[in-house]
Order: structure tokens, then sequence, then C-alpha cells
């Protein structure tokens, strides 16, 4: 007799069952029919390995396997002040970047979060809040964006919206309940743009929001 599998057949830590279900029913390409999904680890996200078969442009059909790390949606946001001309960011440490030749892990990042039961907008309200202690404007939305698509779920909404200093009404720093030690940036727009040029700013998320403020968002018109 098979034992019960946490997350499949019984709760897990979090309480998830069928976490082998994802993508089973899926039909919206006729090219590609799923056959199996399999729960390879459920730690606080999950990764799974589905076997599908895809039909290739020339029209035969093969079988493949893909693993996916599903970490829910999340939510980023640029707060910017045109008065004063600056930007609030973040820094903190970031192992996966430290183990891949990072000099010392410290990213300066977009403050942003995982949507957990809420939506983007109301994310990024919370993450500003807790991250940078502040209290944004009206948001605009920027776009949504697969930041790597070939292997993580991750949909990421992005946004901008403006902020004064009568805004920061917090200290920021995150959650220390979760682990979380972030130092709040608060810097000219174009340093931060020079940083996003030069490599002192290598989170992707950043770079694309920096970018959008340069060329289509704020300061575009200072340029």
């Amino acid at each position: 007799m098979t034992a019960p599998r946490p997350g499949v057949d019984t709760p897990d830590h979090r309480g998830r069952t069928g976490l082998d279900r994802a993508g089973r029913d899926l039909r919206r390409n006729p090219d590609v029919v799923v056959r199996d999904v399999e729960l390879t680890s459920q730690g606080w996200h999950v990764l799974r390995r589905t076997t599908f078969d895809h039909r290739r442009r020339d029209g035969r059909w093969e079988t493949q396997q893909r693993e996916t790390y599903d970490r829910g949606n999340g939510a980023v946001v640029l707060p910017y002040d045109t008065d004063r001309g600056c930007v609030l960011l973040t820094r903190q440490f970031r192992y996966p970047a430290y183990v891949n030749g990072h000099p010392d892990g410290m990213l300066v990042e977009a403050a942003a979060g995982l949507l957990d039961a809420d939506d983007p907008q109301t994310a990024v309200r919370r993450e500003s809040a807790e991250e940078l202690g502040v209290v944004l404007g009206p948001l605009t939305h920027v776009l949504d964006a697969y930041m790597s698509p070939g292997s993580v779920t991750e949909r990421l909404h992005f946004f901008a919206a403006p902020y004064t200093p009568a805004d920061r009404t917090g200290t920021g720093g995150g959650v220390e309940a979760e682990g979380e030690d972030i130092e709040v940036l608060e810097l000219p727009f174009t340093e931060a743009l020079a940083m996003s040029l030069d490599g002192r700013i290598v989170d992707g998320k950043t770079v694309l929001l920096l970018q959008w403020a340069a060329l289509r968002g704020p300061f575009a018109a200072q340029r």
C-alpha cells in the first residue's frame, strides 16, 4: 500500500493538497497534450516535473519533460518623486545571486513581493509599506512579464507611483519574522539610471522599471 503523499493526498505543512494536479486540464494549445505531472518537492514553493506531448512546427509529435518552479505571481513598484528627482529602492542580501557570482549578494532592487491572496495593486502597496515605509500615490500599471519563463511560472506585475517626503510614514526594512533585513535607498533618478547601465544594479525588474521611467515614464520629459 502506497503511503499518503503530503501535498498530494494529505495536506502539507501549508495545508495544500492536489499539488500534482496543476496543468493536467490545460487545453488552450492544441499542439500540447499534458500526460503526467509529478510533484518533486514542496517547500514554501513547489517544484513539479511535467511530461507532455508537443507537436513541432514540421508536424511531428515528441514527448518532453520540463521542471517548473511555482512560487506564485508577484508585483513590483518604482516609487518616484519628480519634484526632487528621486526614486525609492531597496538593498538586501540575495543568496541565489551571491552563489552565482555576485560579489557580495547585496542587490539594489525595486520593492516587490508575492501577491499571496491579494490583487497586484494591493500587494505593491503592502510591500511598499513593509519594505520602504511609504504610502504610495496613484498607481500606474507599466506592464506584466514572465521574468524567467524557461523554468519559473511567476508572472510579475509592474507598477510605478508618485510619493512625497510626507508619504514616508514608516521606517521600512521588511518583516523581520520573515527573515527580511532591507535597507531603504532614496537615490537621484539620474544616479539610479546610471547604476542600471554600469552594473551596480543588476536586478532585471529594477533595470526594466528604470528604463521605462527614463524613456516613457515620469522622467522622460527631463531627458
